[in-house]
């Protein structure tokens, strides 16, 4: 029998680099439209040079566009940092609500390709546990990916961070009734061994379409 080690281990390097490739693939999403904009507006500088007319307009939308994308790589490139540096340390003390976050955020093209629309409730207060960053995300994913799964095309999926008395949870909805006639084993052996891992709790309601995660303050 696999031990849970080997099994967080290998769905670990699972979760790391699909997340990876997904993030190289929106920068590249991006260098494309740069690259495009870029173009174009030499062709406009060609057509300037040659005594024709340009539309100072056409250029200056050309430039938003360029800008627009660089914002978008910036903070593309800025949740890649948190998540790389997810795994710096293996207890540390987070933020549950900016980890849901992070996890919608690096979800989001995931969504998109399955026509699904991720609805994010942030707290209003911090909730703070201590817990492995990258293993707790690992499991977030894990449990979103199987309600996308759920919800099926056309659908929202909701992410809310709650304050508890000892620690916190996270609640998604929207799971819908294939839940019920899915004949997917979940939680997973996967699931199992990070719940087991963070000291978390998993209660599935597929009448109410609800999936809930449990975690006490001190999870390590």
């Amino acid at each position: 029998m696999t031990h849970s080690p080997e099994i967080i281990g290998e769905a670990g390097l699972q979760f790391f680099g699909k997340m990876s490739a997904s993030i190289s693939h929106e920068i590249k999403n991006v260098m494309a439209i740069i690259n495009e904009s870029a173009g174009l507006m030499e062709d406009l500088t060609v057509l300037a040079e040659k005594g024709m007319p340009v539309d100072p307009q056409r250029l200056k939308t050309h430039a938003g566009k360029i800008m627009s994308q660089i914002r978008r790589a910036d903070e593309i490139i800025k949740n890649m940092n948190r998540f790389a540096h997810s795994v710096d340390q293996g207890v540390k003390s987070i933020d549950l609500g900016e980890s849901v976050a992070l996890v919608a955020t690096l979800s989001e093209r995931f969504a998109a390709m399955r026509g699904i629309t991720l609805n994010l409730n942030t707290p209003s207060k911090g909730i703070t546990l201590r817990t492995n960053p990258f293993l707790l995300t690992n499991l977030i994913y894990f449990c979103l990916e199987f309600a996308m799964g759920m919800a099926g095309a056309g659908k929202t999926v909701g992410l809310t961070s709650e304050q508890e008395k000892g620690g916190g949870r996270v609640r998604l909805r929207g799971l819908g009734e294939q839940a019920e006639a899915s004949g997917r084993s979940f939680p997973g052996e996967r699931e199992k061994a990070l719940l087991s891992t963070l000291k978390g709790e998993l209660a599935l309601n597929t009448g109410a379409g609800e999936l809930v995660l449990t975690f006490s303050a001190e999870g390590e």
